[in-house]
């Protein structure tokens, strides 16, 4: 399978600032051969986690595509949460520990009935239904999940947005204690992302709780997170704490940190490249070799019309 260089994961001037740091400190050298020989073959040794997947089910073995879907054990051992690690093969087990229960999200700003919803509450109030997504990574991998969650739309509608409300601005549990990641002082935490109001109420858009049949595991971004299928998977934020209805566009965290990298769109696009990779191809986990990358990630039947009259040779 071919790699991304990690210079063309991380944004570049964290990646550089990074490297410079280490190297001042004499450790660049040391931390690389400690962590070369610290590396686990198998990310989920010794978690309880690593029987998840023997019980884990889906109702489809596809998606309405074909696709098939991404092993559980790939999906649950491969992940990007910089709140952990910014290792992918690490964050499961930096994650072990984090704490998803009692979880309390606050919802507000321009709402008619703003509120603090128990996520065991929530999951009473709106059914949980399964919806197989392709996932798109704007680093240039994928998979096929099948999610549990509810539409974002059911929420909004419950607090009743206000007529100046344009935006759902979210954002993540901001706990270093938990969360080792957030004690790096070179990015802006804690972790904010947000959506046009339209985007939010879109069917395809979910709050999603579970994967295969079960219970989101903290590295996936329990007990709650955001699924915008259409999207690059930096937008689909993780461990959701707080959800504001704004009037004005959210800068996000990655808009923060890479602004001529990362916009606030973020619609997977194969005709528009990153500024330091092509995304005209992507590497589906589980697959030899590359796969065309689609408009929309293949939702453009839902999701073009949100975006009439923009400039999508942009990238936004």
């Amino acid at each position: 399978m071919n790699k991304i260089l990690p210079s063309e994961i991380t944004p570049e001037h964290v990646y550089l600032s990074r490297r410079r740091f280490l190297a001042s400190a004499g450790i660049l050298a040391a931390s690389a051969l400690v962590g070369a020989a610290c590396r686990r073959s198998d990310p989920l040794a010794g978690l309880p986690s690593s029987d998840y997947c023997e019980s884990a089910k889906a109702s489809k073995s596809t998606d309405e595509l074909g696709d098939r879907l991404t092993e559980c054990t790939s999906v649950i051992s491969y992940n990007n949460f910089y709140e952990f690690s910014f290792d992918k093969d690490d964050v499961a087990q930096r994650a072990r520990d984090f704490k998803t229960s009692p979880w309390a999200i606050e919802v507000g700003g321009l709402v008619n009935r703003p509120g603090t919803y128990d996520i065991d509450g929530l999951r009473r109030k709106f059914a949980e239904e399964e919806r197989i997504y392709r996932m798109r990574c704007v680093e240039a991998w994928s998979m096929v999940i099948p999610w549990l969650g509810f539409p974002l739309a059911k929420l909004m509608q419950e607090v009743e947005p206000t007529s100046r409300a344009k935006y759902v601005r979210f954002e993540t549990l901001f706990d270093p204690q938990q969360m080792p990641g957030q004690k790096d002082e070179m990015l802006s935490w804690p972790y904010v992302e947000g959506l046009r109001l339209d985007e939010a109420m879109h069917d395809f858009t979910l709050l999603a709780t579970g994967i295969y049949g079960k219970p989101l595991l903290p590295q996936n971004g329990a007990p709650i997170r955001l699924v915008v299928p259409w999207k690059y998977g930096f937008k689909n934020i993780k461990s959701i704490a707080k959800i504001d209805l704004v009037e004005e566009m959210p800068v996000s965290f990655w808009m923060t940190a890479s602004p001529r990298e990362y916009g606030f769109y973020a619609n997977v696009n194969p005709n528009v490249a990153h500024p330091r990779w092509s995304q005209s191809s992507e590497r589906r986990i589980g697959e030899a070799g590359r796969r065309d990358t689609v408009l929309f990630n293949g939702y453009a039947d839902q999701a073009a019309r949100l975006y009439e009259g923009l400039d999508l040779s942009k990238f936004y």
